[in-house]
This record gives structure tokens, sequence and C-alpha cells, in this order.
């Protein structure tokens, strides 16, 4: 697309969603790759909450979690989600639909062990999403489970990742005026070919 320059620039959307996160890890104070990502339940009312995304693949979005969550079983259920990314600091945001699959191999392996100790230790203590008498019940099970899995946690069987493959990916930035810059990338499954569309803002 002739006037598709710039920041938008690229034939590959996964290539340019890395270098907007890139940018944004220079100019965002916290958590530049948090996402908030939509589900819907089983009786179709949508949920929204923020996680961390962890990996921009060739194909694909990475991001991790408990996998008896409320977002993990939302996530099974029905196969799709979407998230967006904001930065304030850049005016810009990346909008994602698509399919899920679950991570739940050696790459998650790996990154469980990026994590700090006592985040490996949590992963473990936290019934996700299930209800919490109190915080000290809760320190009290990172206690137990710090004695019972000792300095080198393995992964927890029920800790995973997810991979979102997109079917749509709308590059949005700030203009003058309220008159935006909108990108839409579209295809109709992970083997087609994208459509680059601008949208009006």
């Amino acid at each position: 697309m002739s006037d598709r320059s710039g920041i938008f620039a690229g034939e590959d959307p996964f290539a340019i969603a890395r270098a907007w996160l890139a940018e944004a890890e220079q100019t965002e104070p916290n958590d530049p790759n948090a996402i908030a990502l939509a589900t819907v339940d089983s009786s179709g009312l949508p949920n929204t909450r923020m996680v961390l995304l962890k990996d921009i693949e060739d194909g694909a979005f990475v991001f991790y979690t408990n996998y008896e969550s409320a977002k993990a079983q939302e996530l099974e259920q029905a196969g799709k989600a979407a998230f967006v990314m904001h930065w304030k600091s850049l005016r810009r945001q990346i909008r994602v639909r698509g399919t899920i699959s679950r991570e739940d191999g050696p790459q998650a392996d790996e990154y469980y062990k990026s994590r700090s100790l006592k985040s490996r230790l949590g992963a473990w203590a936290s019934k996700q999403s299930q209800p919490l008498d109190s915080r000290g019940a809760l320190m009290a099970e990172v206690a137990k489970v710090t004695a019972a899995k000792g300095p080198n946690p393995p992964r927890p069987p029920f800790w995973g990742g997810y991979r979102l493959t997109p079917v749509e990916i709308e590059f949005w930035a700030d203009g003058a005026f309220r008159l935006h810059d909108r990108f839409r990338w579209r295809r109709e499954d992970s083997a087609g070919e994208w459509e680059i569309l601008r949208l009006n803002p």
C-alpha cells in the first residue's frame, strides 16, 4: 500500500510488532509488554484482564498462565481470544484477534526456569482465580511449597503457555485532530495471505 510507510512499513506484521515493542521498552516506565487479554465464558459473557506478553514469534504471540485459572478455562472452551497492547508514551496500540493453542513443552519449561525463584514458587502456591481465605494463607502455602520443592522447582503441570495465532492484527497510531492512522492486516486462517487495509480513524 503506497501510503503505508514509516512505522507502518514492512511486509511482516510480526516484525512490525516486535519493532514497536522494542521502541516501547525504551519509553514505557512499567511493563511495556502488558496486554489486555479478552476472552468469553461459556455463556458468551466477555472477560478482560492484564497479562504479560512473553514472546512475539514469526507467526504468533505467546503468554503464560495457570491452566486452572478462569482465563485458561475460557481460552480452552472458546479456542479464540483477542488482546490489545497500548503504549501511552508512544500513542500507539496493536489489536490482535485469533485462535489459541497451548505451549506446554520445552519452550514453556525454558521460560519457567528463567523466572525468579519466588515467581516459580508462587506459581506452585497460587490456586489462581479460586477463593482465598487471607493473604496469610497464601504466604503459608508459599512456605510449604518452598520446603517441599526446594531451590529449583520444576514447572507445575498446571502452568504453561498459550499461543495466539492471529487472523487479524491492527496497528494504530495517534494522529493530529484525532485523525489517527490505522492499518488492519486480515487473513482467513493462519495459512492465508494477509490483506492490508487502511481504516478510517
